[in-house]
């Protein structure tokens, strides 16, 4: 077994984000298409077999926590009983992607670190029971099991691998300022509290209709999930497209058929700013459309938001006018499932 393994835990973005009625277990129905992208933090993971579990978790932002708070020393515990193994185990996380940012980092790094026990302790979990672990632990962590393009529904836990959109330049800004999660799903009830569950299932729908038809013909693949089809994609495994193609990418589609994340408008209301820095991130009607962002959003319920380019020229300028607000941002890439997997041990 390997003295260390050495994970990079990417982030994510939304691709559009429909939130439905509210369930009787208190989480939402929603529908959303996750996209991986470059930006990652890093852990190291050392496990051990050893008579009794002992978890010591570091990190190098003091704000996060490292016990039973987090998500990493959550689901490593709740690995070894799945494994029904004892081990000392011993995990630093050292920090790059922002707390409460909509990138799903926390969840990023539950995978990253489930990924590094497995490794170290020789141990593969079955398909459907890695995923029943990762559900568990968070509605985020199952996408990155995936990675690359992925679809999400119910509470964004049941996850399909879709056909990878090709590589293409990002900017992601974070603000500063952390966004709930909670919060930002009551503040969308009240505002939608006139809409009848009928009609919030109606958008969902409508939703998953844009994404069926923006990627048509090659569809999606089969469910994951622990109630899914759990043994349908392996590590690595690609949905195949016409890649370089009008055809093979899906992202003009969904751009013309729109990819809104409802979140957006809550948010913003609650830190009016961020609408500035989207407008940074569009570039202006002035510019050249080469110039201007496919499309920028809001990723899940923020505050980080991002735009996708045609070029990296294109994703520089725009990064450099966030950066004129004071805001920190970075250019990176969308990654393909191939990419992510390729790129996930270091």
């Amino acid at each position: 077994m390997p003295t260390v393994t050495a994970v990079r835990s990417f982030a994510k973005i939304n691709l559009g984000l429909r939130i439905g009625p509210p369930r009787a277990d208190g989480f939402h129905h929603l529908h959303t298409l996750y996209q991986t992208i470059g930006l990652f933090d890093e852990l190291t993971v050392e496990a051990e077999r050893a008579r009794m579990t002992e978890i010591h978790l570091q990190c190098s932002d003091p704000r996060v926590p490292v016990d039973g708070r987090n998500t990493v020393y959550r689901i490593v515990e709740a690995a070894l009983q799945a494994m029904d193994v004892t081990a000392h185990v011993k995990i630093f996380l050292r920090k790059h992607l922002p707390m409460q940012g909509g990138l799903g980092a926390g969840s990023a790094n539950a995978a990253a670190a489930l990924l590094g026990l497995e490794r170290q302790l020789g141990i593969a979990l079955p398909g459907a029971q890695r995923f029943a672990l990762a559900e568990r632990i968070g509605s985020d962590v199952p996408l990155f099991l995936v990675g690359g393009t992925v679809y999400g529904h119910n509470r964004g836990e049941l996850v399909m691998p879709y056909p990878d959109i090709p590589e293409t330049p990002c900017v992601v800004v974070a603000p500063g300022v952390g966004s709930s999660t909670p919060l930002a799903f009551r503040a969308w009830d009240e505002r939608v509290s006139s809409l009848t569950p009928q009609a919030a299932q109606g958008r969902l729908d409508e939703l998953s209709r844009v994404y069926a038809s923006a990627f048509a013909p090659t569809g999606p693949a089969s469910e994951i999930g622990a109630s899914g089809a759990s043994g349908a994609l392996d590590a690595g495994d690609s949905v195949p497209h016409e890649s370089g193609s009008l055809a093979g990418n899906p992202l003009p589609a969904l751009v013309r058929t729109g990819m809104e994340n409802d979140f957006q408008e809550v948010v913003f209301s609650q830190h009016p700013f961020l609408r500035d820095i989207l407008h940074a991130l569009q570039g202006d009607e002035v510019l050249p459309r080469e110039e201007r962002a496919f499309t920028a959003s809001l990723s899940g319920s923020g505050s980080s938001l991002f735009g996708l380019y045609g070029s990296t020229a294109a994703a520089e300028a725009a990064q450099a006018r966030a950066q004129a607000l004071g805001v920190r941002s970075f250019v990176t890439t969308t990654l393909s499932r191939k990419a992510y997997w390729g790129g996930l041990f270091v």
